[in-house]
């Protein structure tokens, strides 16, 4: 697969441009989900990655790229405390949250809904119904194994005065 930005793909953007362009998920960029990357890249990320998987196989690009963009669709800081958010295991219970949020804000299938219902698996225990879904599940975790690394490489960095090998 060769390295293209979304912000290039005609065919991409034709498919979430309303999403894209929505105040809603605008607003995901006050929040961070994994170390310095807000709530709305690693959506665009997942998003975009899980598209070019499924358009590559053949697999429903659609759901996987509005699927993918809304996934994380909770509207809230999930590292604020627990009285700040109002409620606990944000990891099992915010995938509802996110379909509750894209069902309100946007125009979603009953497939889109369910690649945002099962994102999660295998925290969460129904597992992904369709290739598209499974192709989110994948590409949330690469982005943020991803994310979640960068943070990691830059303290190493900082702390010892030099990046790791990793």
């Amino acid at each position: 697969m060769t390295r293209q930005s979304y912000e290039e793909d005609g065919e991409y953007l034709a498919l979430v441009e309303d999403i894209l362009d929505h105040p809603v998920f605008r607003s995901m960029e006050q929040y961070i989900q994994h170390g310095t990357t807000t709530c709305r890249e690693h959506c665009i990320q997942v998003s975009y990655l899980a598209y070019r998987i499924c358009k590559e196989r053949g697999w429903d690009c659609r759901a996987a790229a509005r699927g993918g963009l809304l996934h994380d669709l909770f509207l809230y800081d999930w590292h604020a405390p627990v009285r700040v958010r109002g409620h606990r295991f944000h990891g099992f219970t915010h995938p509802a949250v996110a379909a509750r949020n894209a069902e309100a804000y946007f125009s979603i299938t009953r497939r889109e809904r369910t690649v945002i219902l099962r994102h999660m698996w295998p925290l969460t225990p129904i597992p992904p119904s369709t290739m598209a879904g499974m192709a989110v599940v994948w590409a949330d975790k690469v982005c943020g194994l991803r994310e979640t690394g960068a943070t990691v490489r830059a303290i190493i960095a900082a702390v010892f005065g030099r990046r790791p090998a990793f």
